[in-house]
């Protein structure tokens, strides 16, 4: 179901050129540094092929001939293009010097073979360097150190282009790939021992006879993943064989959907589109695509990764007016669709999470696809179940967003972000986008969360809502219920107007509050805190002025009225409603202050 859908996407995505999907024969490369020649093929230098990003170069994007590099332990030299050992036969690692000597030797041999087929000067000038090259000489170029990691191209002094972008280059590559239809490999490359040509047999993406992909291309910007890509199929050892069927012959997939899967799936993580595809959510890397250009494909990555934020952050008009129609629809349901532009009921959407286990492999974690209208819905009743009034701040420049992220609710599982549990990532996705039930240790981790540092933010308080609302089927109002009567709910509220009684009497200097010495025990052991707290509290009630103390007992006495005893414990779910009846309460008591300053003074 994965690859088909993604071999649907090529279509799509090759015949709109902002995706740079590189034709049959072709892909696109990190290149790091440029082999520069004389015309008669000596070395004029070895040049920077990296451009500026920030603070530091990133690698450039070229589109070479021959596809992504494929793995293993044998020699594959690639064609014009190569890592450093292939190019120059030098390695970074002394280890590997003796195999850099042997790729270097490979790579000039396979070059030297098609000279005269090529019969092109550029492609000579190449040659006659790689006859007089002398490995050796690489340790004077100590930019190499540098750009180790990438791969390398050729380029004749004084030209624009690069040697393998010569007219008369690619036009030998296209003949000589044409010839062999069935051979989407590149020929040069040396195959195992006893490796035969790819077998046809049934592809299980398109149903078709075809010749079966022995290997899969590597799919690139996964993180965690290595640089040069890794693969989603593929069995490298003879334990996975079956049948005598060795490597990815095990899950027959032609060479073309092969090709066509893997250039969709780079697309959208790497291409120049990937901004708008491709969100990561601790390692996880989600992709999310529809079926037709939508305004929800366009803005659904921003919303991911920043929530209602997205819309401030927006650099583009265009962009932040679409931000704005799909938050709209997510506020406010299916009356607001037609904001979006798109048909909703009948386009399609896609959202696939991956994760590298290993830096060779990615697998997945999850796939979800269905109409439009199925997502906004689902997003809609996710923001109505976390939904609650954002925290009371005295400097409200940046509030907190009515939409929270969800890597803002995932961090609140862990002191760190290396720290958060990774299990807890795909299912919490899986949740907002399917309306399935939040997953149990978001929950759990939250309320440990608590415990140990007593903070009840918000982005804490939506997670606790949303699970009790979700999964328990509680009733939860987004701001302070004063007729609630569950005991949990008022001591959490009590809580609050005890710590909150101390701050007014004796001042911030303190340098230990009661929710820092007694939160964790008073929700969950209410009958062996509360007496302690409430003969405190006298003390520091008979210090405020006397409007204030009228005002504060009687809340006081309000939300004690309908206890009849301190419970013995409280379970986790009282726990989530003990810290609402908290962040609630607090919420009031700072957001009215100067009302009830008013209201005091008047009884008096």
């Amino acid at each position: 179901m994965v690859l088909r859908s993604l071999y649907e996407l090529y279509d799509r995505l090759a015949s709109d050129s902002s995706y740079d999907i590189a034709a049959p024969g072709r892909s696109y490369q990190k290149v790091t540094f440029v082999v520069v020649l004389e015309p008669d093929g000596s070395l004029a230098g070895i040049e920077d092929a990296r451009v500026p990003a920030g603070s530091r170069p990133v690698p450039k994007r070229v589109l070479v001939l021959g596809a992504t590099k494929p793995s293993g332990s044998g020699l594959n030299p690639c064609f014009l293009w190569d890592a450093p050992g292939y190019l120059l036969g030098w390695d970074a690692r002394p280890e590997r010097a003796e195999r850099a000597l042997e790729t270097f030797a490979a790579f000039r041999r396979r070059h030297l073979e098609v000279e005269h087929q090529v019969g092109n000067p550029w492609f000579r000038a190449v040659c006659r360097f790689l006859e007089k090259w002398d490995p050796k000489r690489a340790k004077d170029f100590p930019l190499l150190e540098e750009v180790a990691t990438g791969f390398g191209v050729f380029q004749i002094r004084g030209e624009a282009s690069y040697v393998h972008q010569h007219p008369g280059i690619q036009a030998w590559w296209d003949r000589r790939t044409a010839a062999e239809p069935e051979r989407m490999k590149e020929w040069w490359q040396t195959r195992a021992p006893g490796t035969q040509s790819d077998p046809k047999g049934q592809c299980l993406v398109t149903g078709e006879d075809a010749p079966i992909a022995r290997t899969h291309p590597k799919i690139k910007g996964v993180a965690g993943a290595q640089t040069s890509g890794a693969t989603i199929a593929g069995f490298n050892d003879s334990a996975y064989w079956s049948y005598g069927l060795e490597q990815s012959y095990n899950a027959p997939v032609g060479v073309e959907a092969a090709r066509r899967y893997t250039a969709a799936l780079n697309a959208l993580l790497e291409g120049p589109q990937r901004d708008k595809h491709r969100i990561v959510v601790g390692d996880t890397t989600v992709a999310f695509w529809t079926e037709k250009p939508s305004v929800v494909e366009d803005v659904f990555a921003a919303f991911a990764a920043n929530g209602s934020d997205a819309v401030a952050s927006a650099q583009d008009d265009v962009v932040r007016a679409k931000l704005e129609a799909f938050l709209r629809a997510v506020r406010q349901g299916r009356r607001a669709y037609d904001a979006l532009g798109d048909d909703p009921d009948a386009t399609r959407f896609f959202i696939l999470g991956l994760a590298a286990p290993t830096p060779a492999r990615v697998a997945g974690r999850f796939f979800h696809r269905g109409t439009l209208a199925e997502l906004v819905s689902c997003l809609h009743r996710h923001h109505r179940d976390i939904g609650i009034e954002r925290q009371w701040r005295e400097d409200s420049k940046r509030p907190d967003p009515e939409f929270p992220p969800s890597r803002l609710l995932l961090a609140q599982t862990a002191r760190e972000s290396k720290d958060i549990p990774p299990v807890l990532e795909a299912p919490l996705l899986q949740a907002i986008v399917t309306g399935a039930r939040y997953p149990t240790g978001l929950y759990q981790a939250v309320i440990r969360r608590i415990t140990a540092d007593r903070v009840i933010n918000y982005p804490r308080a939506c997670v606790i809502k949303g699970y009790l609302v979700r999964n328990l089927g509680k009733e939860v109002p987004m701001s302070l219920d004063t007729s609630r009567p569950e005991p949990a709910y008022r001591l959490g509220r009590l809580f609050a107007v005890l710590e909150k009684t101390q701050a007014d009497a004796q001042g911030s200097g303190l340098n230990a509050t009661i929710r820092d010495r007694f939160y964790s025990s008073a929700s969950a052991m209410p009958a062996a805190v509360f007496p302690r707290l409430l003969r405190t509290y006298q003390h520091h009630l008979a210090k405020l002025d006397g409007g204030w103390k009228v005002v504060r007992e009687k809340l006081v006495q309000e939300i004690l009225d309908p206890i009849e005893r301190f419970p013995a414990h409280l379970d986790l779910a009282e726990q989530g409603l003990f810290a609402l009846g908290y962040y609630h309460q607090m919420n009031d008591l700072f957001r009215s202050k100067e009302d009830k300053v008013g209201n005091a003074t008047e009884g008096n």
